[in-house]
């Protein structure tokens, strides 16, 4: 018969085995990644790919029918308002005396005094809001200095003030080109009037450049009889650059003009500076590359840096628009990863005394990578990422090791 302190021992034996067996039986703690609930700034876009494009192009055509000299510009050569020849019109046949010839020309002048006589109250127009904006302005900028204007009134007056700007220049730069194919309409109508002047050199009609920039494609290079109104060149400034980027209609509602933007995807590392200008007031319908019809708006962005300093962007280059919908500099912030739904509302798995707890949270503003807290959280909660299928309410958990 063995001794009590043989029977004491024996006891603390099974005792070992009987919780060994138990911890052996236990789960495991499931490896965790955890975050610490903060506020954080926030900032809430809406994203999609763009385009640039020149804001003022202008197609030279034939302001009559005749033979085309051939044209010895290149895409990207530079070309001066009214000084660069781009070409010249040569007679083909007595047939730019006839009737028919001149009723054309004639009609072609008075479209264009009527283009002529359109744009200058346009142009009246654009000045005398730009005057009031910058008045309105200023009264702002006033204001502000003694903190009786809301900042977010001024940024909204800038911004207006920067559009008016830019009606402005399109004003006159349509203006101009108005009264450029008001001159070369009467031109061609001089050289259709049996009165003119005889001779080789009078039925030689030189085409000068209406606009100082570059030349942007070449629609007929080789001589070649043209009918009037027939395509010749493109020019346009590659500077006065824009970008216009189709959004879902659903996405267009909540922009507004004034929005700042953020261009990436354009070949830097740096992102660009935008706004925008207009939301067009038409949608179109567009099929998405997974066959679905979509209803798109265009949006159009000014770029809000130097052109000096700009990257070298021309026409037609892809670039990401990211348009901020909604931004705070200070909110409580949870990562999106955190996130799952649990009924109808959204929750999270919370770390306490090394269990996950489900916690029901109340969400505001959102983007793909966090999301604003309202209710439910306090900052220096942890809280776990990607949780999966394998965290469930009450799971031991361990933090993962980097």
């Amino acid at each position: 018969m063995a001794s009590f302190p043989q029977r004491i021992l024996i006891i603390f034996v099974c005792l070992c085995i009987v919780a060994a067996i138990v911890l052996a039986m236990q789960p495991r703690p499931v490896a965790v990644d955890l975050a610490e609930i903060g506020r954080a700034p926030l900032v809430v876009t809406i994203t999609d790919d763009g385009q640039t494009r020149i804001r003022e192009r202008y197609v030279v055509s034939a302001p009559l029918g005749g033979r085309l000299v051939r044209i010895e510009f290149d895409p990207g050569d530079e070309v001066v308002a009214q000084e660069t020849l781009l070409t010249s019109l040569e007679p083909t046949d007595p047939s730019l005396l006839d009737p028919r010839a001149i009723a054309e020309a004639q009609a072609r002048v008075r479209a264009a005094e009527a283009r002529v006589s359109r744009a200058k109250p346009r142009l009246e127009s654009a000045k005398v809001a730009l005057d009031l904006l910058e008045t309105e302005m200023g009264r702002l900028l006033h204001l502000s200095e003694h903190s009786a204007s809301a900042q977010q009134d001024l940024d909204q007056k800038k911004a207006a003030f920067r559009r008016a700007g830019y009606d402005l220049e399109a004003s006159r730069s349509e203006l101009q080109i108005s009264e450029f194919e008001l001159d070369v309409a009467r031109a061609a109508l001089t050289r259709t009037d049996e009165t003119s002047p005889s001779g080789e050199n009078s039925w030689s009609f030189p085409i000068k450049s209406p606009i100082s920039g570059r030349v942007l494609r070449v629609f007929q290079e080789s001589s070649t009889v043209v009918q009037a109104g027939a395509r010749i060149l493109e020019v346009g400034d590659p500077a006065d650059l824009e970008v216009v980027a189709d959004l879902l209609s659903t996405d267009a509602v909540r922009i507004e003009p004034g929005d700042r933007v953020s261009l990436h995807q354009w070949g830097g590392d740096e992102p660009l500076p935008g706004v925008v200008r207009l939301v067009e007031p038409s949608a179109f319908t567009k099929v998405s590359a997974l066959g679905i019809e979509e209803q798109r708006v265009n949006v159009l962005i000014d770029f809000t840096d130097d052109a000096e300093a700009r990257p070298p962007l021309g026409d037609g280059f892809r670039v990401e628009v990211s348009v901020v919908e909604w931004e705070s500099d200070d909110v409580m912030t949870v990562p999106s990863g955190a996130l799952f739904r649990h009924g109808d509302n959204w929750a999270v798995f919370v770390a306490r005394a090394d269990r996950a707890v489900t916690t029901p949270i109340q969400l505001g503003h959102r983007n793909d990578d966090a999301a604003e807290v309202l209710e439910g959280l306090s900052a220096g909660d942890q809280v776990i990422l990607y949780p999966g299928d394998r965290v469930a309410e009450g799971d031991r958990i361990e933090k993962r090791r980097e």
